[in-house]
């Protein structure tokens, strides 16, 4: 393959990212390469820390120096060469923006197209009494005007400019040299002084002052004149209460025949909850009243709606906040605007019987269907054919990736990382590049054996454009399925980092070498239990309603291991983790979290505790590693405070903080490192002077056990420190649970900002065990075979089978059929996704699913089950 000419291939040679043993790798451009092996093996190194990584900086390099001096820098990956790159774009599940304003419809672009049809073909309709919404005469006008109390002072005001962009220096000089004196511009009274003008970046509403008056009797004249004026330069006359700061608006073509209520203009800005102009002045285009107060805090902004910009966002670092708060606002949709997080006028505003927000509310299966039974006149179809094109294909993409339950009004926060991978997926297959190298990480996450055909036949039509696609995974069916394989190995972290096997999946299951090729063959294999256990006990959850949830009632068997599966979509976590797992740390610990809607829960008085275990990560400061995470360094501490040497030099514990004064190196305050300003080019960190990025001060170096420093602990993988510390029985204890799980290969103080989504997963897992809980405890695990090989999922289910045998009952959400298989329990969901799941549509175990034909994993289950297993639960 590498006699190719470059052009043909990606050429990468000497890569020394992380853990990677100076490689060199041969990808075929234009076809689908995945790259798998053990966890921790290097894959990610590879793929984004090293392809990824420098395309994106050759492109920055690409720009002027002006220009990267507003751009994050790169540094350059640690590799010799590499030729043959192209543009990258990076799919991960990281990616998405996390913000209260952004929704599945605006990360997709449904929406922005969809408020230029609402824009363009949209029929007004009043929202007090429903009737068509027409143009204003002047004499209505006049008539409201004089119909308010007698005193009231009123500014008549004619809207020249409604949030445009530009400087506005000519058209200010001609309303001064017409007389005119004053003007509202974005809010605020200014004088009309010769060389007015605006920032021309920046969108602007410009009110021209026509008169000031006072409204009592006689003033009609008056009014009338002033009004006359005012239409001449606008349609939008707005009436300014200037006691009461408020505006009446008033249109010359928009206005209700009955009620006298006048609309705005119709622009595609008033369809827009991101702005002032058609945000719901309640709850500011958010949707829900308590999110209100806490967006203020986070942004730093009032939401007070003075200023016609777009409302603020969090910074980048706090986006994932609202994941966690997820769990505790009691979500109240706004009472004004139904959470639909628009004004009232722009509601008014109907195509095909829906207005915008209703249309936002459907699926994405329901809106494809709305949309092409859309009665429209030719001339109606021919206006938004362009936009609606690019609506269908929009739609189209997200049931290619298996997101049709989806609605589009979802809330990007409320996403899964599976969900937000597949929504980037579908938007760059929109997006129509070729010539593009796609690098994607794990996109099989979150999708049920039968979504992955869909998921496939899409990552083939981006090849097909002419791209790269480049995939880190671990789905068998996805490695089958590839062009090309890359199997990294042989172990993880300082065991792996080398290319065990590459070439078409056939070669690598012809390879001795390849773990990956020894399991994919058959050889080797993760074997179905002996026995079934039998539940103690069961939880009863009755009436769950929550989202697509239709009214379930399930028994939830304790004393088991018990996997839920069921298509995307289909309602798992919902009852397990919206529901099942808030109740039972709101009756425990009082936590104030809110669960979804049910009518009640039987037995929760059986657990004593209760944990969630996911993949967040671990802290979002490198400070923190796996020592300090699990407690490790505390035990290691401590021993080195009891050595003869520091004892008597009067060393406590704190002594051997990197994270306190007195034993850390002040010069760099613990971190090991400094950062370098480099200006126009990337900033460099170089190892501390001062301590040579040990971390610690010469002082506290000096103190050794067997040999080593704190340092130099800190530096062994949990196997190399299992080894030194084989006589110390407490912290041999806690590094054994660690390589018992499969994480032998991590670094002590390796920063916990570095470890994969499983990897903090597993490590939690471990602290468990060394708390004495007596059993009675619920751990609720969320696909937790996320970033695992197949040898890994071998350790996993290892790790379960403990907890369960200590007494414990273990609930995993996932689709790995391997892991399904292993189950002594399975509750299905579905029969489908979104509105067409909630159900339960199958319960048992394995064997008993697999010969039931309501279950879609079923039909799947029964190839892995083989001989089957003894001493089943009966039905």
């Amino acid at each position: 393959m590498a006699q190719g000419r470059v052009q043909e291939y990606i050429i990468v040679k000497g890569a020394s990212e992380h853990n990677l043993k100076g490689i060199d790798v041969v990808i075929p451009r234009n076809r689908i390469t995945v790259i798998t092996g053990p966890s921790g093996s290097g894959k990610s190194s590879l793929a984004m820390d090293t392809i990824y990584a420098e395309a994106q900086r050759r492109y920055m390099e690409s720009l002027s120096s002006y220009a990267r001096q507003f751009i994050e820098q790169l540094k350059k990956p640690d590799v010799q060469s590499i030729t043959g790159l192209s543009p990258a774009i990076a799919i991960d599940q990281k990616t998405v923006i996390r913000s209260p304003r952004s929704t599945v419809g605006t990360i997709t672009e449904i929406y922005d197209y969809m408020r230029v049809i609402y824009t363009r073909i949209g029929r007004p309709y009043c929202y007090n009494c429903g009737s068509p919404v027409g143009g204003q005469r002047i004499e209505g006008i006049v008539e409201a005007v004089r119909g308010l109390p007698e005193g009231t002072r009123i500014q008549v005001l004619s809207q020249i400019a409604r949030e445009r962009k530009g400087e506005y220096k000519k058209e200010l000089d001609a309303m001064r040299m017409e007389g005119f004196l004053r003007a509202r511009i974005d809010g605020k009274m200014v004088e009309l002084v010769e060389g007015l003008k605006l920032k021309k970046t920046q969108r602007h509403t410009i009110e021209i002052v026509i008169d000031r008056l006072i409204v009592k009797p006689g003033i009609e004249k008056k009014i009338s004149d002033a009004i006359e004026i005012a239409l001449r330069y606008s349609d939008i006359i707005v009436v300014n209460l200037v006691d009461e700061g408020r505006d009446i608006l008033f249109s010359k073509s928009l206005a209700c025949p009955r009620c006298g209520i006048s609309y705005p203009e119709i622009i595609p800005q008033l369809f827009s909850f991101n702005s002032p102009y058609g945000a719901c002045p309640r709850c500011r285009g958010l949707g829900f009243e308590d999110l209100r107060e806490i967006y203020e805090e986070m942004t730093g902004g009032i939401l007070d709606g003075e200023s016609d910009k777009e409302f603020p966002e969090p910074a980048i670092d706090e986006f994932s906040e609202w994941s966690e708060l997820n769990g505790r606002l009691s979500f109240n949709r706004c009472s004004e605007c139904k959470g639909t997080r628009l004004r009232k006028e722009a509601l008014g505003v109907k195509v095909g019987g829906l207005n915008i927000g209703e249309f936002s509310a459907l699926s994405v299966r329901e809106a494809e269907g709305f949309l092409r039974d859309l009665d429209l006149s030719e001339r109606e179809r021919y206006i938004i054919s362009r936009p609606l094109k690019e609506v269908h294909e929009r739609l189209e993409f997200l049931k290619r990736v298996g997101l049709d339950y989806i609605t589009l009004d979802r809330p990007s926060f409320t996403l899964s990382g599976g969900e937000a991978q597949r929504i980037r997926l579908a938007t760059q297959i929109g997006s129509r590049l070729t010539g593009v190298i796609y690098v994607l990480d794990e996109p099989s996450i979150g999708l049920h054996p039968s979504d992955c055909k869909r998921l496939l036949e899409t990552l083939r039509i981006m090849r097909d454009a002419g791209n790269t696609v480049i995939i880190v995974e671990h789905d068998e069916e996805t490695i089958r399925s590839a062009d090309y394989v890359i199997d990294m190995g042989p172990g993880g972290g300082i065991y792996g980092g080398r290319i065990v096997a590459s070439g078409i999946p056939s070669e690598i299951m012809a390879d001795p070498e390849s773990l990956t090729g020894r399991y994919l063959k058959g050889e080797l294999s993760i074997p179905v239990p002996s026995f079934r256990r039998r539940p103690f006990d069961f939880i009863e959850i009755i009436g769950a309603s929550e989202f697509n949830l239709k009214d379930v009632n399930v028994k939830v068997p304790l004393g088991v291991f018990t996997c839920v599966t069921g298509v995307s979509g289909s309602g798992k976590s919902t009852l397990f983790i919206d529901i099942l797992y808030r109740a039972c740390m709101n009756h425990l610990y009082k936590s104030g979290l809110r669960p979804g809607r049910f009518k009640k829960i039987i037995g929760l008085e059986k657990i004593r505790r209760v944990l969630c275990v996911d993949q967040k990560p671990l802290g979002r400061t490198p400070r923190s590693n796996p020592a300090t995470y699990t407690g490790l360094l505390t035990l290691i501490r401590r021993l080195f405070s009891q050595l003869p040497e520091a004892r008597m030099r009067g060393y406590t514990p704190s002594r051997f903080s990197f994270n306190l004064p007195g034993g850390r190196c002040e010069a760099c305050g613990g971190d090991g490192l400094k950062k370098i300003e480099m200006h126009f080019l990337p900033d460099v960190y170089v190892p501390c002077d001062e301590c040579k990025g040990k971390r610690y001060n010469r002082e506290t170096l000096e103190i050794y056990y067997r040999g080593k420093n704190i340092a130099d602990i800190l530096d062994m993988t949990v196997s190399e420190a299992l080894d030194f510390f084989q006589n110390v029985p407490d912290i041999r204890q806690r590094l054994s649970i660690l390589d018992e799980v499969g994480l032998g290969y991590i670094r002590l103080g390796q920063p916990v900002t570095s470890l994969s989504g499983g990897e903090a997963q597993r490590i939690r897992l471990s602290r468990e065990f060394v708390k004495r809980t007596g059993g009675n405890s619920l751990y609720i695990l969320d696909e937790p075979t996320t970033g695992l090989h197949f040898a890994d999922i071998e350790k996993l289910l290892k790790v379960i089978n403990r907890l369960v045998d200590s007494g414990n009952t273990v609930i995993v959400i996932e689709h790995n059929l391997d892991v399904i298989k292993s189950a002594d329990y399975i509750i299905e969901m579905g029969p489908g996704s979104g509105d067409r799941g909630g159900e339960v549509v199958a319960e048992g175990t394995p064997e008993e699913i697999a010969s039931n034909p309501r279950s879609i994993t079923g039909r799947f289950l029964k190839e892995k089950l083989g001989q089957g297993a003894r001493n089943v639960i009966p039905a």
